[in-house]
């Protein structure tokens, strides 16, 4: 009798512990990326290295934003240049056609001294008298830039554009860069994100480490695109506005090479 009840109090026991492997197998806690989403993320050409869950979707590879709906978009394929460090784009531009003016406008949630930075980002733009072209309005924006959420651990961060428009929000972290960071460090921070609304990726697409530090990390290119851009280098870009990375008070206003993709492109 003892033999058969201790019998089954391994059982009940043994039953227990496999029901609860099976339950923690299979949980995904709240901040938790999914395989199906690294998946996913990985079939649209990021890398999946350090991917966070943030407000509004994922980040990748740093400052790139993909929501929920960019992951489910089906993919096709692209023929890419995946090498050294020349200028990238995305596959998707924004529509421009002989000329366009995209609206940007900044929120009250970020100092005034943030005002004057994404003044110089859009005066850098418009000086290169792209058939793209920028304005800071109040209302009726395509581009809204705001504060990014307590806690971010990115400096800021954008997307890429979809249907022909530019990507329509860019999260800035101002608690960590502080209320007056600087006027052309900030705007060049801010241009870099202007430069990923409209289609273009890091310079040092195929090897972060190049201006991140640290060790070597390919992004990675597929259905999205990492396309060379022709006239750009083969060889390395230091001073180039889309570099992944940027050190604290660096400026980087547009380098002959930019100048040459921004005007390729646009």
């Amino acid at each position: 009798m003892k033999t058969t009840r201790l019998l089954a109090l391994i059982a009940f026991v043994a039953m227990f512990v496999f029901s609860s492997c099976q339950k923690e197998e299979g949980e995904v806690t709240a901040n938790e990326v999914s395989a199906m989403t690294l998946a996913k993320i990985s079939n649209l050409g990021f890398n999946t290295d350090n991917v966070q869950r943030v407000d509004g979707g994922y980040l990748v590879e740093g400052d790139i934003m993909l929501s929920d709906s960019d992951l489910n978009v089906s993919a096709k394929t692209q023929a890419l240049r995946v090498g050294d460090a020349e200028q990238y784009r995305t596959t998707n531009l924004v529509s421009v056609g002989s000329s366009r003016t995209v609206r940007v406008a900044i929120t009250t949630s970020l100092p005034s001294a943030y005002v004057s930075a994404l003044d110089e980002a859009i005066r850098r733009y418009n000086a290169e008298n792209l058939l793209i072209k920028f304005q800071r309005v109040s209302s009726n924006y395509e581009v809204l830039f705001s504060k990014a959420p307590a806690g971010s651990s990115y400096l800021a961060s954008a997307g890429f554009p979809s249907g022909g428009n530019p990507y329509n929000s860019v999260k800035v972290n101002s608690d960590y860069l502080g209320s007056n960071p600087g006027t052309n460090y900030l705007a060049t921070i801010l241009a870099h994100e202007l430069g990923h609304c409209i289609g273009f990726r890091h310079t040092d697409y195929m090897d972060r480490s190049y201006s991140c530090g640290g060790a070597y990390y390919n992004e990675g290119a597929s259905t999205v695109g990492a396309i060379h851009i022709p006239g750009t280098p083969t060889s390395a870009d230091p001073n180039s506005w889309m570099l992944a990375c940027i050190g604290t008070g660096v400026n980087r206003p547009f380098n002959s090479n930019d100048k040459t993709a921004l005007n390729y492109i646009y």
